[in-house]
């Protein structure tokens, strides 16, 4: 019948996203033996693709993000891992076994583990949708290069907003980083390197109000200032927005492993509150979202299923 939804089986690992936490967990689940499927609704890497420079992952000085990907997408095929595209709407549990939907497929497992990161909130402001993709960008690795010679102005005050504007300025002849607050969240050495750069300033105490365009490109950032209330309009061919993270969790709410904002509660052993379930990466509820943090907890939820199956078999 058409539109029906077939069955799969056989798996004894599902990975839900095939970010560094994904491929790492992948790698770990396959050389252990057991038969692992990842599912990804886009290319291998998550975020690695959006990223120029990775200066700090341990054993590469320097490396792109979609090279470290690639490396990463090679070594989690080593051991007989499959990878298969599939957008995932639910997953549900019937007596032990996972059931994992995508699209018109479902496919079964004793274990998953959900490794789907997290997307870019929004400004949520007049012109930030209308102009997407015509000025407006959550990626500098794959906009920047449009605004060669162009005025640019980046939102947000943490890791992201200053590393990637300080990156936008081999393309653009000046960022403005703007921010709620008189001082920055990130890295000290990504402000040191921002402050440094000629082609950088800040503007402090203010927020985006509204996105200005000519119908066919961005041309104005409105601007707040917090205290006073005074509003400007900064000439700007380009808005960057890194204002924070989102989890992307919605197909798991049904199990009740999320807390009230989304992000998926787990142990250090990266169990969720379902026995069988694991999270990794940017979509746990923790502190730092890094690459490398990502790969800690793809080999402890590895580890972690390998002991689950041992327990099963007891």
């Amino acid at each position: 019948m058409q539109g029906m939804t077939t069955q799969t089986t056989d798996y004894d690992v599902i990975v839900i996203g095939a970010g560094p936490g994904g491929m790492t967990a992948a790698l770990y689940t396959s050389r252990s033996n057991l038969k692992t499927l990842v599912l990804e609704q886009g290319a291998p890497g998550g975020e690695l693709l959006n990223t120029a420079e990775v200066e700090n992952y341990p054993g590469f000085p320097m490396i792109s993000g979609p090279e470290l990907a690639q490396k990463m997408y090679e070594g989690s095929n080593r051991f007989g891992a499959e990878h298969k595209y599939g957008a995932v709407q639910s997953v549900e549990v019937k007596d032990g076994i996972k059931i994992v939907h995508a699209g018109k497929k479902s496919y079964t497992a004793k274990v998953v583990i959900i490794a789907t990161g997290a997307t870019h909130r929004k400004l949520d402001i007049p012109g930030e949708e209308e102009y997407q993709g015509r000025g407006v960008s959550y990626c500098a690795v794959c906009d920047g290069a449009f605004f060669t010679g162009k005025p640019l102005t980046v939102i947000g005050g943490g890791d992201s907003a200053v590393e990637e504007g300080t990156y936008l300025t081999q393309h653009a002849s000046q960022v403005s980083i703007v921010h709620r607050r008189d001082e920055l969240r990130a890295q000290q050495v990504l402000v040191d390197r921002a402050v440094k750069n000629d082609h950088v300033d800040f503007i402090w105490k203010h927020i985006p109000v509204e996105i200005k365009g000519d119908e066919n490109q961005v041309t104005h950032a409105v601007l707040k200032d917090v205290e006073t209330g005074e509003i400007f309009e900064k000439e700007t061919s380009g808005v960057f927005v890194y204002v924070g993270l989102i989890p992307v969790s919605e197909p798991f709410k049904g199990l009740g492993i999320t807390d009230e904002d989304g992000w998926i509660e787990t142990n250090e052993l990266m169990e969720t509150a379902v026995p069988g379930i694991f999270a990794v990466g940017d979509v746990r509820k923790k502190q730092l979202r890094q690459i490398a943090t990502a790969v800690g907890d793809g080999s402890q939820a590895g580890q972690s299923a390998y002991n689950y199956f041992q327990e099963l078999e007891d």
